[in-house]
């Protein structure tokens, strides 16, 4: 079983269109479709936006449906001048950029006592979306890197510097770090997805919602590809 997260209703109802044989359930205020997509069994569901409804969503889903895979699908900021809109990132790790424990000894980052600054994604995945995505988006650039993940919308400079100073990612967002830990912490292996919608500064309030869709058609498309590999 591959299971199937987004934050947003637009990142998955393709998705969930695309399902046969699909049974929808109810637990936790979540709505879980279950059934075959591109022939293989999957559970998709949406999360809701920020880390705690990722984290939570994602602890329902591996204990519910004890999937053997999970897949974060949904779009983000570019934090590297060489991402443009509608490329896809894929994540080597992830981190959260709002995590700050500094007074502790930690580093910035750094969850207390769990013993990691990041989550590292899974390598056998990265390479098959990777290969996957040159065919299903062949007119796009894919990237691997960290996907760096807090409670914000970043649209000014100032903040994507810091970040991009302090995390050397390659996109934010709000999801992708707080799957990958509760992942990690059930020796899940995870792969974030994300296709950019905005370049993450003072230009993003207007980028996001004219793109936004074209950059979840690249998402879609990529995530079902790597689903019919696994």
């Amino acid at each position: 079983m591959i299971g199937i997260i987004g934050a947003m209703d637009e990142e998955v109802e393709k998705l969930k269109a695309d399902i046969t044989d699909a049974v929808t359930e109810e637990h936790n205020g979540l709505t879980f479709v279950t059934g075959k997509l591109k022939g293989k069994y999957v559970t998709v569901v949406r999360s809701g936006i920020g880390k705690v409804n990722a984290g939570a969503c994602t602890a329902v889903l591996i204990d519910r449906y004890m999937v053997d895979h999970v897949i974060n699908t949904g779009i983000a900021g570019s934090l590297d001048a060489h991402i443009d809109i509608g490329d896809i990132v894929l994540s080597e790790d992830a981190a959260q950029y709002d995590m700050d424990a500094v007074a502790f000894g930690y580093q910035l980052g750094e969850i207390p006592r769990v013993g990691t600054l990041s989550f590292k994604a899974d390598n056998k995945l990265i390479a098959l979306a990777e290969e996957e995505n040159r065919k299903v988006n062949p007119d796009i650039h894919t990237f691997i890197g960290r996907v760096c993940s807090g409670d914000k919308f970043v649209s000014d400079n100032d903040t994507k510097e810091w970040i991009v100073k302090h995390f050397q990612g390659k996109c934010c967002e709000m999801e992708g770090a707080a799957i990958a830990q509760i992942a990690w912490q059930n020796k899940v292996p995870f792969l974030i997805i994300r296709a950019i919608s905005d370049k993450a500064d003072n230009s993003a309030q207007v980028d996001y919602p004219t793109f936004e869709k074209k950059a979840i058609e690249h998402c879609v498309r990529l995530t079902e590809a790597l689903v019919e590999r696994l």
